[in-house]
């Protein structure tokens, strides 16, 4: 595609009041505000452990491999295929960065391991691209033979291994993991003071900067480079052009086939990355059943994302925090987070007010005293809900989320070559 052609599809016209894209000082504004809104939680419930160093290194490691499938699923549907295969391409992931790093160590494994996510990622391609069978029957089907596959292997490789059984490898060597000298022991005892705000933003900065997997600083990385590719390079316009408009970016010279590949392989790849965390960076072995839906979850926070990088990251973010609250403090932080979400529910009410959306409105506000007459009358909450939270509140963003997403036009849409003359 020519520099004259590319600038003229960018520069196609917009839809009259459409959405402004989340900026980097948007991002932070929304982080910043949440924090307050968190420290101030932290302060009513006395939860101190909310905020803590510890809290935050755990919710990063949970939210790393969520946000590396997100990523996956996003690279995948800017190009106009829907990825439920994210689980499967995971489950290849953690299989075989553990089969190989066990053995050739770490990094071995994670290159083995993307490389296995990549493979279910080039069959979802094949299937959905070339033979335009339904992307969500094709994700499905990836799913479970990624499953029934890995634990086949499993049999003949990790049973008789030293230290490995039928359902798990044996231990894999960990990554290195860095901690910054002077400011982790310094954000540490600054986040002990329980300061409004401030502690708080202490133990956020210490939880990045308190035994960092390298795998971690590269997930990282990933995001914002990603956003460089998609956003600011022609390979990225034309690759978004698969995914909003396939037929007329044909017309212009796109080869849609190649790129709808390119982009599927890798989010699988991505997808893989992600499962290669958790089998060597989060659990340093493979344990079956170990992704625990984290594709579907990576999916969500790229919906909740709006199909852009650093949304999927609040919304990994989120979900990781959620996720990682139930291994620290456990039923007494989860009951402090029923105060959370009741305050989040009283200020989408208030937003919906005044724009004019009533019904939805009184849903929020009776959701919200709900919360708050739950939240003053018990003093924990069931282990059962503990465990529910991350989905729970997976469920809940999406539903105050929806109304300001736009999906890629063609996304999930069948395509031919050709199909436009």
């Amino acid at each position: 595609m020519s520099t004259s052609t590319a600038s003229a599809t960018s520069a196609a016209p917009q839809k009259p009041g459409g959405r402004k894209k989340l900026t980097l000082p948007m991002i932070l504004l929304i982080v910043a505000g949440g924090l307050a809104l968190v420290s101030l939680v932290r302060l009513i419930s006395g939860a101190e452990d909310l905020t803590s160093v510890g809290q935050v290194s755990g919710a990063l490691s949970l939210a790393v491999p969520i946000g590396l499938a997100g990523l996956g699923g996003l690279w995948a549907e800017r190009a106009g295929v829907v990825n439920i295969g994210l689980e499967g391409m995971m489950i290849l992931g953690t299989w075989f960065g553990a089969w190989a790093g066990y053995q050739w160590g770490p990094w071995t494994g994670v290159l083995v391991g993307i490389a296995g996510g990549a493979v279910g990622g080039l069959l979802h391609a094949i299937i959905t691209v070339t033979f335009n069978v339904n992307h969500i029957v094709s994700g499905v089907a990836i799913n479970i033979l990624a499953l029934g596959f890995t634990q086949y292997l499993s049999n003949f490789t990790f049973a008789d291994a030293p230290g490995g059984s039928s359902k798990q490898s044996p231990r894999v060597e960990e990554i290195y993991k860095i901690t910054v000298p002077g400011l982790s022991d310094w954000m540490t005892t600054l986040q002990g003071k329980h300061w409004f705000f401030v502690s708080d933003l202490a133990g956020v900065i210490g939880g990045l900067v308190t035994e960092l997997s390298l795998l971690t600083v590269l997930a990282l990385l990933l995001i914002p480079g990603t956003w460089w590719v998609l956003w600011r390079t022609a390979f990225g316009l034309r690759l978004r052009s698969c995914g909003e408009n396939p037929t007329a970016a044909e017309s212009l010279g796109v080869n849609v086939y190649k790129y709808k590949y390119i982009a599927v392989i890798v989010s699988g790849a991505l997808a893989g990355l992600g499962g290669v965390f958790l089998s060597e960076v989060a659990s340093p072995i493979y344990q079956e059943g170990q992704t625990g839906g984290r594709g579907y979850i990576g999916l969500a926070a790229m919906i909740f994302g709006n199909w852009m990088p650093g949304g999927m990251a609040l919304g990994a973010g989120l979900f990781g925090f959620t996720d990682s609250l139930k291994l620290r403090g456990g039923a007494e932080n989860v009951h402090a987070m029923l105060l959370l979400v009741a305050i989040l529910l009283v200020l989408a009410a208030a937003w919906q007010v005044y724009k004019k959306k009533y019904v939805p409105a009184a849903i929020s506000g009776v959701c919200a005293v709900g919360l708050f007459v739950w939240y003053a009358l018990t003093d924990q909450v069931p282990s059962q809900f503990v465990d529910a939270a991350p989905y729970l509140t997976t469920l809940l963003v999406l539903a105050l989320s929806a109304q300001r997403l736009r999906m890629p036009k063609a996304d999930g849409l069948p395509y031919r070559k050709g199909q436009g003359k």
